[in-house]
C-alpha cells in the first residue's frame, strides 16, 4: 500500500512525494487513517519508525479543511518534552504542509519570550511547545485554548520522567473538554497507560513493534573496559574503526563536557549538547553535526530527543543509562526509516547492574566483545552487581556544590526536570551520580589521600581493532 491509498488529499501527496517518500511505514499504514476519523490514539513505535509524519499528516488535513484560529488562538497542540524534539516536529509540520494554507509555530524555553509571544497575536492554527513555557505564554495571556480541537502529546514517557505530570495536567485543565486525543510514544510505562485511561476516551490502540524493544535493523554490541580507559578505547574506536559521525551519550553534563574535551586532546572534532547548553549552542551544533562538518556528537538523554538523521550510522553509549527503556531511545537514534545502524556500548565493572536491567528490558543478552589491549581487569560476569545510582542527601556539615550556570535562570528552560530545569537524566534521577562518564582514574594517578595507587603500565593499543573473545 502506497500513501495514495490513506485518504490524503493532493497537495500533501505532493509534499510527501517532494519529500522522497513513497510508501507508509506500519506505524502510518494505521495511525492516518484513524487520525482522519476523528478517534483518540494511543500508538506505541519504536524512535525512528515515522510516527511523527504518522500524526503530522493527517493533522494538516483535518485543520485545512477548516476555519483559521483567531487572534491568540490555536487550533491544534502538539506537546513535547524537549526544545530538541519540538523544533524537529514543527520542521515536519512546514516540511509536509508547504502546499498547505496554514500557520504553525514552536515555542519553548531557554530563549526570549517576547518573539515567541508576537508569533501568537495573530493566531495559528498548529502550536508545538513545551509544557513549561506553555504555561509562562498562558500566564501572559499570550495563547488561549478556547478553539484547540486536537491535542497531542508526543514522547509522552519522557515527559513523565522529567517530572512535567504537573503542568500536562494543569494544561489540560485549561483545554475544551470536547477534542481528539493523541498519544504517541515508543514506550509505554505502567504510569503512561494510567494517563492515558484518564485522557483518551475509547482510543485506538496501536502498536507496531512489542513495548521496549530495540530496533531489529540496530547492531548491538558491548566492549567490556575499565572505567577509567573508556575515553581511550572511544578514540581508539573512533579512529581504528571509521567512524565518521557518530552520536555518544553521556549520562551526565559534566561527563558530555569533559569526554569532548579529551577527544578533542586526541584530534577527533567532537561536540556536545546537554541542558547547560543555550539554545542557539545546541542548535549550532545540532546543525553541525547534521551536515557531517562535526565527527562526534557526545549528548545527554534529554538533549538527544529530537536527534532525527536518517541515516546516522553509528551510537555509543558511553555511559549506560540509569533508567533501561532509555537504551532502547538510545539506539533508536541510528537504524531509521530502514536503514542499518550499529550501537556499541563501552560498559565497566561498576554498570553491571544497569546492564542486567538492560537486557531484562530486552529479552535477551547483548553480545559482549573484549578488544586487544583493553581488556578489564574485572570480568563483567564475575563483577559483583552494584545497586543502580540514586540520589542522596548532602549532610549538614558538608559545604555545598556550586550551582551549576544557567543563563535562564528566571525561566523555565524545559531542558531538564520541572525541579530546576537542570537535569539532564530526567527527573527523580540523580544527574551525578557516581563518577562522571569518562572521569576514570588514569593508571598512576592518586586517587585516595590515604592510599597510594600502583602505577600501572597500559599496553599501546594496535593500529587496528582485534577481538579478543565473545562470549
Amino acid at each position: 500500500m502506497n500513501f495514495e491509498n490513506l485518504g490524503l488529499s493532493e497537495s500533501l501527496l505532493k509534499a510527501v512525494n517532494d519529500y522522497g517518500y513513497t510508501i507508509p511505514t506500519p506505524i502510518q499504514l494505521q495511525a492516518i487513517p484513524a487520525v482522519l476519523s476523528g478517534s483518540d490514539i494511543m500508538a506505541s513505535a519504536q524512535t525512528g519508525t515515522g510516527k511523527t509524519a504518522g500524526f503530522t499528516l493527517p493533522l494538516l488535513q483535518k485543520l485545512s479543511q477548516g476555519p483559521r484560529a483567531s487572534a491568540n488562538q490555536t487550533r491544534a497542540l502538539i506537546l513535547t518534552p524537549t526544545r530538541e524534539l519540538a523544533a524537529q516536529v514543527h520542521e515536519s509540520i512546514e516540511t509536509y504542509g508547504k502546499y498547505e494554507n496554514l500557520r504553525s509555530t514552536v515555542v519553548f524555553g531557554g530563549v526570549k519570550i517576547n518573539p515567541q509571544m508576537m508569533k501568537l497575536r495573530g493566531g495559528v492554527e498548529i502550536l508545538v511547545a513545551t509544557p513549561g513555557r506553555l504555561l509562562d505564554l498562558y500566564q501572559q495571556k499570550a495563547i488561549r485554548f478556547d478553539q484547540v480541537e486536537v491535542l497531542i502529546l508526543d514522547e509522552a514517557d519522557r515527559m513523565l520522567d522529567m517530572g512535567f505530570i504537573n503542568d500536562i495536567k494543569k494544561i489540560l485543565s485549561y483545554l475544551p473538554r470536547q477534542r481528539q486525543n493523541l498519544m504517541f510514544s515508543a514506550t509505554f510505562s505502567a504510569e503512561i497507560q494510567q494517563l492515558a485511561r484518564g485522557l483518551l476516551h475509547n482510543p485506538v490502540s496501536i502498536n507496531v513493534a512489542p513495548m521496549n524493544t530495540a530496533a531489529e535493523l540496530v547492531e548491538q554490541q558491548l566492549h567490556p573496559v575499565d572505567k577509567g580507559r573508556k575515553a581511550e578505547l572511544l578514540s581508539h574506536l573512533i579512529r581504528s574503526e571509521g567512524w565518521y559521525q557518530a552520536l555518544v551519550f553521556s549520562r551526565t553534563k559534566h561527563g558530555a563536557n569533559k569526554l569532548v574535551k579529551q577527544l578533542q586532546m586526541d584530534g577527533i572534532n567532537a561536540g556536545a549538547i546537554h541542558g547547560n547548553k543555550s539554545q542557539a549552542q545546541r542548535t549550532k551544533v545540532l546543525d553541525q553535526f547534521k551536515k557531517g562538518d562535526l565527527q562526534i556528537l557526545v549528548a545527554t538523554d534529554i538533549a538527544a530527543r529530537g536527534i532525527d538523521i536518517d541515516q546516522l550510522p553509528q551510537v555509543v553509549n558511553f555511559d549506560l543509562p540509569n533508567v533501561p527503556e532509555d537504551y532502547v531511545h538510545r539506539i533508536g537514534r541510528t537504524g531509521r526509516a530502514g536503514t542499518e545502524g550499529k550501537a556499541v556500548s563501552l560498559v565497566s565493572a561498576d554498570e553491571v547492574k544497569l546492564l542486567k536491567d538492560i537486557e531484562r528490558v530486552l529479552k535477551r543478552q547483548i553480545p559482549r566483545v573484549e578488544i586487544v589491549g583493553f581488556e578489564p581487569r574485572e570480568n563483567l560476569n564475575s563483577a559483583r552487581p552494584t545497586s543502580r545510582p540514586a540520589p542522596q542527601q548532602r549532610r549538614p556539615e558538608q559545604r555545598s556544590a556550586r550551582p551549576a550556570a544557567n543563563g535562564n535562570s528566571g525561566n523555565r528552560s524545559d531542558s531538564g526536570s520541572r525541579n530546576g530545569g537542570n537535569s539532564s537524566s530526567g527527573a527523580g534521577r540523580n544527574a551525578g551520580a557516581g563518577r562522571s562518564a569518562g572521569a576514570g582514574n588514569q593508571p598512576g594517578r592518586r586517587t585516595d589521600s590515604r592510599r597510594p595507587q600502583a602505577t600501572q603500565t597500559v599496553r599501546k593499543a594496535p593500529a587496528r581493532t582485534e577481538v579478543l573473545s565473545v562470549w
